[in-house]
């Protein structure tokens, strides 16, 4: 009789734990890039709150942010630090009395503190008015505790100017911006790299430019407190 030939089983894993391994593989990987993505945020959170930290005195008292990570994300722990700041500012206003000069207004990229045109410079003019140095001296030392990007805009009504030094509102829009700038750190002491301004002309008007009285609302200067998380989308 033939005996039966042995099968000889191969030497190695079952196939099916090539496929399994693969997909442990892949779901490690996955749960990876989930944690180096949540270690990020959570150094983000760190950072800012590190800068937040001693400005002005927010967050002194308040809850502890630092045991648990999780309580508050980045973008929500820099809005509240504007609403905090701006209710800072509204006390100072009134305590100085400049309530029917500076208006403070929130957005959504920051704190904007508005300036009447008048009171900083006069029609035609990009040259800082003695009622805008006071105004500035007593703010700039506020400014200066900050640890968010600053930006300086200026704006102007429809009407049109044609001189040597302004051909055109753009000018004077730029030319006013830079002024308030250059103020705040020849005679302030602002830190220049968080500093940035920018002139709109009559193209960013709050009302339409049908009356006088709506044209001086257009004339402004607006000192806006960026929202510190949006730093990083801020030009190097």
């Amino acid at each position: 009789m033939r005996k039966k030939r042995r099968e000889h089983k191969k030497a190695g894993s079952p196939l099916w734990m090539t496929t399994y391994s693969d997909m442990v593989t892949l779901l490690l990987t996955f749960f990876v890039l989930l944690f180096s993505m949540s270690n990020v945020d959570v150094q983000k959170f760190q950072a800012i709150l590190s800068a937040f930290r001693g400005s002005l005195g927010v967050l002194d008292g308040g809850m502890s942010l630092s045991g648990d990570i999780g309580l508050q994300s980045a973008s929500e722990l820099a809005i509240e630090q504007l609403y905090q700041l701006e209710q800072e500012l509204k006390e100072f206003i009134v305590e100085q009395g400049f309530e029917g000069s500076v208006q403070l207004q929130m957005e959504e990229r920051g704190l904007i503190i508005r300036f009447a045109d008048q009171i900083f410079f006069d029609l035609g003019k990009a040259d800082l008015k003695p009622e805008a140095v006071n105004i500035l001296n007593q703010l700039g030392p506020m400014l200066n505790k900050l640890p968010n990007p600053i930006r300086i805009e200026g704006h102007t009504d429809n009407l049109p100017i044609n001189t040597i030094q302004f051909p055109s509102n753009w000018e004077l829009s730029t030319y006013r911006a830079t002024s308030v700038i250059r103020y705040l750190i020849e005679h302030l002491d602002l830190d220049p790299d968080k500093l940035s301004a920018a002139g709109y002309g009559e193209y960013r008007p709050v009302v339409d430019n049908t009356n006088d009285k709506n044209r001086a609302l257009n004339r402004r200067v607006d000192i806006i407190i960026m929202r510190i998380d949006l730093w990083s989308e801020e030009p190097n």
